[in-house]
């Protein structure tokens, strides 16, 4: 057994629906502009070019439940609801026939994003981590196994903010689906057990003020609902 110099960082992990077992999670994928709307509303082109992604650290992942912390460095935090993919299964150069043989389960989930930040990234070419990998920015609800959902593949996304609707889309919108993704990914790294792919979001992002209650879903999969706390001290 490994003996490390300081102690080991607990391991990230989701919940899972009906059960006392939780879902490791390995690393965090995110694919940006998979709604043709919503590219279209962040002033790109929604046709379909090959599909671009970033990461967020595996402790981003937390429970979409009580209060989240809203983050420091930014007045312009905004929600991104989105269908969550468990990954159960290893795979590398995948072909997208094959690709859902490697999908343990789904999850609702929300990416956070420092809109302000993220946008000074973009001005300066610069990478995006600041303005989408901070603390607690991938909020995401329990992890239903495939054997309850299915792989679904059409059904409402939605997303509301203190009762009022922002966000809806369908399933049967993304420009790339969720066995595309996989494939994808898995020709430029070796996709394993315990990563998520968070598969995009439909149009309506917008902010999130301290105390702002969320609620969000996607149709077949499950609800999650969460309150935005108060900004750090200066």
């Amino acid at each position: 057994m490994s003996q490390f110099v300081i102690s080991a960082p607990p391991q990230a992990s989701v919940a899972v629906a009906g059960s006392d077992a939780r879902f490791p999670v390995r690393r965090v994928f995110c694919v940006g502009r998979n709604y043709a709307a919503h590219a279209r509303e962040m002033g790109s082109n929604p046709d379909r070019e090959p599909p671009f992604f970033f990461m967020k650290p595996a402790d981003a992942v937390v429970a979409a439940d009580g209060t989240l912390p809203y983050p420091p460095l930014t007045s312009e935090l905004h929600h991104e609801i989105e269908l969550v993919v468990a990954i159960g299964g290893d795979g590398e150069n995948v072909d997208a026939s094959q690709a859902l043989s490697l999908v343990w389960g789904y999850g609702v989930g929300v990416d956070l994003t420092r809109r302000d930040l993220q946008q000074q990234a973009k001005d300066t070419r610069r990478p995006w981590d600041w303005g989408k990998a901070f603390d607690a920015s991938a909020p995401c609800g329990p992890l239903h196994a495939v054997a309850e959902v299915g792989h679904p593949k059409a059904g409402r996304v939605w997303l509301d903010v203190n009762g009022e609707h922002r966000q809806t889309g369908d399933l049967n919108e993304l420009i790339w689906s969720v066995p595309d993704l996989i494939a994808e990914i898995s020709r430029s790294v070796k996709l394993a057990a315990g990563d998520l792919i968070f598969t995009g979001t439909p149009a309506g992002v917008g902010p999130l003020e301290p105390g702002d209650k969320v609620s969000a879903g996607v149709a077949g999969v499950g609800e999650i609902a969460f309150t935005i706390g108060q900004k750090p001290a200066a």
